[in-house]
């Protein structure tokens, strides 16, 4: 199953890709999503300085306004 990186503050989210049987881990520092398939994060975070550094090849999804089970679809359609 894929690995999927959760920013600190999505617990539910995290419960819930790991009860469809994700490798969830922690998301707290840029060297968290290193061999990650995915990251959820809350877009919280905007790059003031414009710096863009790739850490990951897959999506990065933006849980705003989404609930737990939105965010497993968003998931789901970007890794199958």
């Amino acid at each position: 199953m894929a690995k999927i990186a959760v920013e600190q503050s999505l617990t539910q989210v995290k419960d819930a890709l790991e009860s469809k049987g994700y490798e969830v881990v922690t998301l707290k520092s840029e060297s968290d999503a290193k061999g990650c398939d995915c990251c959820v994060v809350t877009g919280g975070d905007v790059n003031v300085m414009g710096i863009q550094d790739i850490v990951i090849e897959g999506p990065v999804i933006d849980a705003r306004g989404l609930s737990a089970d939105q965010v497993c679809e968003e998931v789901d359609s970007h890794l199958h």
